[in-house]
């Protein structure tokens, strides 16, 4: 986010300059529209998954990745006490205008309290980047859970888009995992730099676990090969 179009857009939809949304890409799909509304959705606007996950937090929870704050802000109503945090610098300033109370720029590697949950929605593996990191972080995560405390995070197995119109699959077996994509952002005829983001099947997810000392159980599965799991 070195240029931070995800945050001047949010800007602008919250100052109620909307004209256009963001849109994005990946090195395996094509252009795709992400309308700024869905990004303030209301709570009966979200999909069931991250209904499902917000009604699962308890005691101090952190939300990694709270964008314009729609999540913290029903935990709020709630009266879940709750960090928002975010690397955007515009998202940080738009979820403090709509009321987060406790929020602040920062990468999830540098968070130094313990929660009792862990927030992680929207494909939140993405943050992982690459295969060959999702040990470090799951061993961050960790460190950051009180006794007893959870993760909750979801994402989705795009295995289906390597799918040809038979019912085959083309997967390179020699190159890199196959949910590690190149992301890319563009807004208002800006492009943000090009990121890594990581797609991770439930299955890949629970021996990543294994390996760190986390228990990984599947909540529910999505509508479209996505899923929630918590890891404890």
């Amino acid at each position: 986010m070195e240029r931070d179009l995800l945050g001047k857009a949010l800007l602008d939809y919250y100052n109620g300059n909307y004209t256009e949304n963001i849109m994005t890409s990946t090195n395996i799909s094509d252009e795709d529209e992400l309308p700024l509304p869905y990004l303030f959705r209301s709570f009966k606007n979200m999909p069931k998954l991250e209904r499902k996950a917000l009604q699962l937090c308890h005691g101090k929870t952190l939300d990694v990745g709270c964008g314009s704050g729609s999540h913290s802000l029903y935990l709020q109503e709630k009266g879940i006490e709750v960090k928002a945090i975010d690397i955007s610098k515009g998202a940080i300033e738009v979820a403090k205008k709509r009321g987060v109370k406790q929020v602040e720029l920062l990468n999830i590697l540098d968070e130094t309290e313990q929660f009792d949950t862990i927030l992680l929605l929207m494909n939140g593996t993405g943050i992982f980047q690459e295969i060959e990191q999702v040990g470090k972080y799951l061993t961050y995560l960790k460190s950051l859970l009180k006794k007893g405390g959870q993760i909750l995070i979801d994402s989705s197995d795009i295995q289906y888009m390597y799918q040809d119109d038979d019912g085959g699959l083309w997967i390179d077996t020699n190159a890199a995992y196959y949910g590690e994509l190149d992301y890319y952002l563009s807004y208002k005829d800006e492009d943000e730099i090009p990121m890594k983001w990581l797609y991770l099947d439930f299955d890949t997810l629970h021996l990543a676990c294994t390996s760190v000392g986390l228990k990984c159980e599947k909540i529910m599965d999505g509508e479209h090969f996505d899923y929630l799991a918590k890891l404890y």
